[in-house]
């Protein structure tokens, strides 16, 4: 039977992809931890974005609604999202994502140490990975994007209620709510590194 949703019978490979992935971030975390006893994430979050909401996401770009621009264009639809702990620990795990050798980031997005106006902070990659399967434009090894989130446990608690408030209609005293939200990501931001500090002086004692 002919495909007919917008990954064009692609959808298996980036099953695939998104599962060599996470087995990959687990092995090298456990390795982590047999080698120094520090789990450097908590969770660990990966799907494929539906069709649906990637033919939703390309209409609402104004892109067309094809495979092409699905795998090639929208670069998200295999996304995955790491919360860790501790900052250090975020990018304990970018640099292990950076050594994977059949990948290459395409870019990368610094909003811990540069955050959003809004208060917003994670660390956001966006890496091609060569793949043994081929791709949508006939390349044979594929390429395919993998989107990678990385944050604090304190970002991914901010960014969640940010995210309701935002995607909800008719919310009584929205500036007082913005103000209140970029109020608490300036003070989680301050916890964050004020208990890096202590886990820093806990190891060093």
């Amino acid at each position: 039977m002919e495909n007919t949703d917008i990954y064009g019978g692609y959808l298996p490979v980036l099953e695939n992809i998104k599962s060599t992935f996470e087995q990959r971030i687990i092995g090298y975390t456990d390795e982590e931890y047999k080698r120094s006893g520090v789990k450097i994430y908590e969770h660990l979050i990966a799907r494929v974005k539906s069709p649906e909401s990637m033919e939703e996401k390309c209409l609402r770009k104004g892109y067309p609604q094809n495979t092409h621009t699905a795998l090639k264009i929208m670069r998200d639809s295999i996304g995955l999202r790491i919360v860790c702990s501790f900052i250090d620990d975020v990018y304990a795990n970018i640099e292990k994502i950076k050594a994977f050798p059949d990948c290459r980031v395409v870019e990368e997005k610094d909003y811990i140490k540069h955050a959003k106006p809004n208060g917003y902070r994670s660390y956001h990659m966006i890496l091609e990975y060569t793949a043994p399967q081929a791709d949508c434009d006939g390349n044979d090894p594929g390429k395919y994007f993998v989107e990678i989130q990385l944050r604090t446990i304190a970002m991914d608690s901010w960014a969640s209620l940010e995210h309701k408030m935002k995607y909800k209609k008719n919310v009584a005293n929205q500036k007082l709510i913005v103000a209140e939200l970029k109020r608490c990501a300036d003070e989680l931001a301050s916890c964050d590194l004020a208990m890096a500090t202590i886990r820093e002086l806990i190891e060093n004692s």
